[in-house]
């Protein structure tokens, strides 16, 4: 299904999201729950916009679009919740949504009175999704977070980069990202429980419990035998072959062959059937062991074909192989572009549509779809959600927008 002929019905199509808090992760949740049809209400302060508004690397005519991809597919409201108008005004709000999503620091929405206790007492069966640093227990609940520091302390930043050198982190804030989907997870999750219960919930997710949900067995290979997992640079220890090899043309590829079968097949297109009965290689933990002459072997063959015959030879026989693409790649893959993974997004800062990443995943009965960029300006749409949804008069919005309240 190409993205113009995507249904208008999204899977959540009729839930009522309104997003609390600024930068990543928290959003980053309520960007993928407006992807599935959900209409999301985004809360600015007045003056205070999220600053993601100025975020991203290229530029055009002064406008940055981070913002355009990271806030599509919602609505735009400016509210001050510490102001007691502003209070009353969002729990009104709160009467006609489903969920919240927030990630301030811990006991911010209780130091304003709008702890889970008082937003349930509005609304029972409101869904509260709150994504901090630490959670909202323990002893770090009240510090400060970021994606930089969790990736850090979980344990996730270690196990990047090469050995003996420092971990770099990567170009994007991974821990942000797995916050946003750890959150989605569970409010739908609380979703369905409610339809059980008609109760709600509070969803708590830590972006330091997000980096460390991820890392496969690196807790249980400790404890067992004590092993500190640490980065391996372009390979995994003990899983071989799959590591980036040079082509004779420059260009790296990843070529994966660690399961016996499709290691088999690598040796019949090396022309090196020897090797798949080899004892050093002839299974799993043995080229494990074997694996820096494993990886010599294979290097030695790989340079010595293009990486466009690599990928002929070996996809042909059914082996694992792919090239390291920048974007300028990517935005020309015929595979991402077949999955409709590139759709614009009209930008009317700039009058003109910006390419963006599609939905994951697809839903063949009900799939997402862009249907807005970003809001251009904060407070867009507080006539929409103020007069049409609360049936705010003219003279109360007057004095809302005099006393800076909206």
């Amino acid at each position: 299904m190409t993205h113009s002929e995507v249904s208008p019905q999204g899977a959540l199509d009729g839930l009522r999201v309104l997003e609390l808090g600024t930068l990543i992760a928290g959003p980053f949740a309520g960007r993928l729950l407006g992807d599935m049809g959900a209409e999301v209400i985004k809360i600015e302060a007045p003056g205070a916009p999220d600053p993601i508004r100025t975020w991203g690397q290229a530029e055009a005519d002064g406008e940055r679009v981070y913002w355009t991809v990271h806030a599509r597919n919602k609505k735009a409201i400016t509210l001050d919740l510490r102001a007691p108008a502003g209070r009353d005004l969002f729990l009104r709000l709160v009467d006609h949504a489903d969920v919240i999503v927030e990630n301030f620091r811990p006991g911010t929405l209780e130091r304003w009175d709008l702890g889970y206790d008082v937003l349930a007492g509005r609304n029972p069966g409101l869904i509260l999704v709150r994504v901090s640093g630490y959670g909202q227990t323990g002893p770090a609940a009240g510090r400060a977070g970021y994606a930089s520091v969790a990736e850090a302390e979980s344990g996730l930043r270690y196990l990047n980069g090469y050995p003996g050198e420092a971990p770099p982190r990567l170009a994007l804030s991974l821990g942000d990202t797995l916050a946003g989907m750890f959150a989605v997870q569970g409010a739908l999750a609380a979703l369905h429980r409610r339809t059980v219960t008609g109760r709600g919930q509070v969803v708590d997710t830590a972006l330091t419990e997000a980096c460390l949900a991820v890392q496969e067995s690196t807790i249980a290979d400790y404890d067992l035998g004590g092993v500190v997992r640490g980065p391996s640079g372009t390979r995994l220890d003990g899983i071989a072959p799959s590591n980036l090899y040079l082509a004779s043309d420059g260009l790296r590829l990843v070529i994966a062959a660690n399961q016996d079968t499709v290691f088999r097949r690598l040796c019949g297109a090396m022309n090196r059937p020897d090797l798949a009965t080899d004892p050093r290689f002839a299974d799993h933990r043995a080229r494990g062991e074997n694996q820096d002459e494993l990886d010599g072997i294979i290097a030695d063959w790989a340079i010595a074909h293009s990486s466009d015959e690599l990928i002929e030879i070996l996809g042909a026989a059914g082996v694992v192989v792919g090239p390291v693409n920048t974007v300028a790649e990517v935005v020309r893959d015929p595979q991402i572009l077949a999955r409709d993974m590139l759709v614009p997004h009209h930008d009317e800062r700039l009058g003109r549509d910006v390419l963006g990443p599609g939905i994951v995943p697809k839903l063949s009965e009900s799939p997402g779809h862009v249907r807005s960029a970003g809001p251009p300006r904060p407070g867009s749409h507080n006539d929409e959600i103020y007069r049409g949804l609360l049936g705010v008069d003219d003279a109360t919005m007057s004095s809302l927008i005099e006393q800076r309240v909206i």
